[in-house]
């Protein structure tokens, strides 16, 4: 069975927390009842990501997905999260493990901006269009690997190196 754990930073703000919560209810409606979702926090509030992956594989997860819910490829989400998480799976050997790129730069986050700002998309993107780099200088590698464009991103995920 497959899970996904979302990790967040964490807050000293409950809200902020409990979003996370939300967070995974919704995913979990959207993914069914063949995926197990969970959420973790990687400091400042429970559950852990140590008490994340446990969660996971008591619901029988054989293979987790981490998403790490940030906005950048930040330390966080390419070297804290992964390395935490290699941590807490370290106790279950036959557990596959990935982790995923950050949200990065995508067009469902565009179009989440412009909603949110009370306006419509004026010109919907076709698939090569979003697919491409929209940096400045069109470099497929200035924002890392949560560019839509950049190698490991068209891959979704990463393993965690244990």
């Amino acid at each position: 069975m497959k899970a996904i754990l979302l990790i967040d930073h964490g807050s000293r703000r409950d809200a902020a927390n409990e979003m996370m919560n939300c967070m995974a209810n919704l995913v979990q409606a959207m993914a069914g009842p063949d995926v197990a979702v969970r959420y973790a926090h990687m400091e400042l509030a429970e559950p852990s990501i140590s008490a994340g992956v446990c969660s996971c594989v008591e619901a029988g997860a054989t293979e987790l997905i981490v998403f790490p819910y940030m906005l950048s490829p930040g330390k966080h989400s390419t070297g804290d999260i992964p390395r935490m998480v290699a941590e807490a799976a370290a106790g279950y050997p036959t557990l596959e493990v990935r982790v995923t790129s950050a949200f990065g730069v995508h067009e469902k986050l565009a179009e989440l901006i412009l909603g949110r700002a009370d306006l419509k998309v004026a010109h919907p993107l076709t698939a090569d269009e979003a697919a491409r780099c929209w940096h400045t200088s069109r470099s497929e590698t200035a924002c890392g690997d949560a560019c839509r464009c950049h190698p490991v991103a068209a891959l979704a995920s990463r393993e965690v190196v244990r």
